[in-house]
């Protein structure tokens, strides 16, 4: 798991450092990108008693793992290293709750952003435990986002020139296959996600 999150770690650092080379020094309210996706991700559980709804799993967990972007680049703000981030993130990410109401927690977590401005990582861990989002889901999917998005980057999503179709299916569905087909406990997953991703891409995209 530590490996996992160092992964992670450095990831979120490569792409805030791609969208600002000093990006630790410029005081970005991540805690404020946090709770908006709190309250977007409440809308897909679901929060109104004068009507039917059922709440979206797969999306309420796409939310976590965008909240769990923005909960990295807290840490790393610290400046400390990254190999000791991941012991502490490890020592607390114990995937449990006792509170049987998932929104209670959501509430809780989001409050307690917005009162310390930082990032609970126990807290998360009991969203985590609330949708039954694995730590192995929540690597992979963002594993997967951040290769994605670095792809598209690299490959002209800026000036228009990338290309998001491959061959009738989007680059989303390309990613879901890709890591199919990888051993996503290996420490160069992210490597590896991203050379099949250019491989079909060079293949599918022409």
């Amino acid at each position: 798991m530590q490996q996992q999150i160092i992964t992670m770690l450095e990831l979120q650092d490569s792409m805030n450092t791609k969208v600002h080379t000093d990006w630790r020094n410029q005081n970005f309210e991540w805690y404020r990108a946090i709770w908006i996706e709190c309250a977007e991700l409440l809308d897909h559980y679901g929060w109104k008693w004068w009507k039917k709804q059922t709440p979206d799993i797969e999306q309420v967990q796409l939310e976590l793992i965008d909240i769990w972007h923005f909960g990295l680049s807290i840490l790393l703000s610290s400046g400390k290293a990254v190999t000791d981030l991941a012991a502490e993130i490890e020592s607390q990410l114990h995937i449990q709750t006792d509170e049987p109401d998932f929104r209670q927690d959501l509430e809780a977590f989001a409050c307690q952003t917005l009162s310390e401005k930082s990032f609970c990582v126990r807290a998360f861990a009991r969203l985590m435990a609330g949708i039954e989002l694995s730590f192995e889901d929540l690597y992979i999917g963002y594993v997967g986002k951040n290769v994605l998005n670095f792809f598209r980057q690299d490959n002209g999503y800026q000036d228009g020139s990338y290309i998001k179709n491959w061959s009738g299916k989007e680059d989303n569905e390309h990613l879901v296959e890709a890591v199919k087909e990888l051993d996503t406990a290996k420490s160069d997953f992210k490597d590896e996600l991203y050379q099949a991703l250019n491989q079909r891409y060079q293949e599918l995209a022409r």
